[in-house]
């Protein structure tokens, strides 16, 4: 039996909207005071600043906001006297973990696994309160793969069971009545497997292809011989689609609503300084991935790289009935109310108070 998948879906649910444990890198402390990282936050009286924000994000360049953020310290400088702690996760799940376990308490993230929470939790575990990028996905393949019908019987990796590409991936596929397993196994085995070694394993001929975010896409096509077969943008009206958002507990929103706008504040300018500096992008993404990583990335693959993600704070709330919905008829997630995900008051303030139109939460929590 084979599931609805992405094409078959997304029109009809966006048009509705608009109608009605993974590797973790050691944290590093920046900020005013220099408290340490494991140190608890603490809880102040509500509406008071919090001491210190620890900060998940993955070493992605779809998570070029927070990249450029930490690299330049407008996310530092934008918190005032509340101490920045950043921490990098390997992929989306093993971030909202920590979140869950309050290790953390905000994080960029992808759609999915935000989602989940959300519904998991009984809308008690956070509140997306920006977009940070759109774009910057695709399925890629070996030589000879022309289209779905040579996928079966092959093997794809996705970075984590769950996480946006995963199901992105699974969906796909089951939109071209091909069958996936949570579990592996079906017409096409989707193997979850961690970026670095998705490159090993492709450039060693075993895997066919997979489904991935940039710089990881790049890095396949420009050092593996690997071709785009599926670019996600194609999938979504307009090639419009969240890939990445920022999430605060909605325990810290309710307890620090100043840290949290003062967070959106830094966040919003990261992403208006990587509007306005086109030419220094590269190299300022790059030397926070070598930092998280151990190496730049090629200035090739950095520069194709960027060329397929936008920097918004958008997160495109419309787009997120659809993204659950691909979620349950794949296995990997829950159905589940989604109003009260977003909460975007800091945002528009933010928006406001530079002359910008509001962003919309599509009926899904406030504005």
């Amino acid at each position: 039996m084979t599931t609805r998948g992405f094409g078959a879906q997304l029109g009809e649910l966006v048009a509705g909207v608009a109608v009605a444990a993974a590797i973790v890198i050691v944290p590093v402390v920046v900020g005013s005071v220099g408290r340490a990282a494991a140190e608890p936050p603490g809880v102040d009286a509500p509406g008071g600043a919090a001491p210190v924000l620890r900060l998940g994000y993955l070493a992605n360049v779809t998570h070029a906001p927070a990249l450029v953020g930490l690299e330049t310290g407008l996310l530092a400088d934008a918190l005032g006297g509340t101490d920045l702690a950043p921490q990098a996760f390997a992929a989306g799940p093993a971030a909202i973990e920590a979140l869950s376990a309050g290790a953390i308490d905000a994080a960029y993230l992808g759609p999915n696994p935000a989602v989940n929470s959300f519904v998991q939790s009984g809308g008690a575990s956070l509140r997306i309160v920006a977009g940070a990028a759109g774009g910057g996905a695709a399925l890629v393949v070996r030589d000879g793969i022309e289209d779905a019908g040579d996928l079966h019987g092959a093997t794809l990796a996705s970075p984590q069971l769950g996480n946006t590409q995963d199901v992105a991936l699974r969906s796909w596929l089951a939109d071209h009545d091909l069958t996936t397993s949570a579990t592996g196994g079906g017409d096409v085995d989707i193997v979850p497997t961690e970026n670095a070694r998705t490159l090993q394993l492709f450039q060693s001929g075993e895997l066919d292809g997979a489904w991935l975010p940039e710089p990881w896409v790049s890095r396949l096509v420009l050092e593996a011989g690997a071709e785009v077969l599926v670019d996600e943008g194609e999938l979504w009206p307009h090639g419009e689609y969240p890939t990445t958002v920022l999430v605060v507990r909605a325990d810290y929103v309710a307890e620090h609503p100043d840290t949290v706008r003062a967070l959106v504040a830094g966040h919003a300018a990261s992403v208006d300084w990587i509007t306005g500096h086109p030419h220094e992008l590269a190299d300022v993404v790059n030397d926070r991935l070598a930092a998280d990583t151990g190496a730049p990335l090629p200035d090739a693959v950095i520069d194709r790289a960027l060329d397929h993600v936008s920097a918004t704070t958008d997160p495109f709330a419309a787009t997120f009935p659809a993204l659950q919905r691909a979620a349950v008829d794949t296995g990997t997630g829950r159905d589940g109310d989604l109003r009260g995900l977003f909460d975007l008051r800091a945002l528009n303030t933010v928006r406001a108070d530079a002359g910008l139109a509001p962003v919309e939460a599509a009926g899904l929590g406030e504005e």
